[in-house]
């Protein structure tokens, strides 16, 4: 359990609390380091896998646990940004429909891997899965980005320049929207795939 790439694992979650901490932080350059500790956080992701395949100690109890706190960092950041301010441009209560149906699908296909699981089937990520974790990566990249900018470089950003801020923010809004509609059709293929396990 305490290689390397476990370790870089479990790092997430405490690098979500700290996230979420300085997102509502109100403190000079707070929002700077909550954008830098999730890129960290997201080359993690990429690494612990890499560092377990070169050094052959890739797991089950590793695999399960990658996904499981992918999801737990992703959602957590999302809720955050729900329950703050200014991060979805007045279209808040569009912002919690979006994660809740986020939510469900999550909830959903981990209710269906426990199923299979039971039944001795493992249920692997599949493309549309990791195209959906990328997307929701990106999503809280760009909506963290965007507060950086306003918070701590509002200075370079006055006036004129002012747009290049709001189209930050409106890039992460849309791949907020996107992965949320990823979320779901993912989802369905999952259950369209492996359905049969649970509706026997």
């Amino acid at each position: 359990m305490l290689t390397l790439p476990n370790i870089l694992t479990f790092s997430r979650l405490p690098a979500m609390f700290a996230i979420v901490g300085l997102m509502n932080a109100e403190f000079q350059w707070a929002a700077t380091i909550a954008f830098w500790l999730f890129i960290a956080a997201a080359l993690t992701d990429w690494l612990d896998g890499k560092l377990a395949r070169e050094s052959n100690t890739v797991s089950m109890f590793g695999r399960f646990m990658d996904a499981v706190i992918d999801k737990v960092m992703v959602l957590g950041i999302m809720i955050a940004f729900v329950a703050g301010n200014g991060y979805f441009m007045g279209y808040k209560v569009g912002g919690m429909l979006l994660l809740l149906c986020i939510l469900g699908r999550e909830f959903m296909v981990s209710g269906l891997r426990m199923v299979a699981a039971a039944q001795g089937t493992v249920v692997e990520a599949d493309a549309g899965g990791k195209v959906k974790t990328f997307i929701q990566l990106n999503a809280i990249g760009w909506l963290l980005g965007a507060r950086m900018f306003e918070q701590d470089f509002a200075h370079l950003f006055a006036g004129d320049a002012r747009w290049q801020v709001t189209g930050v923010h409106l890039l992460g809004l849309g791949f907020f929207v996107l992965s949320a509609v990823l979320t779901v059709t993912s989802g369905a293929t999952y259950f369209r795939r492996h359905g049969h396990l649970v509706f026997k």
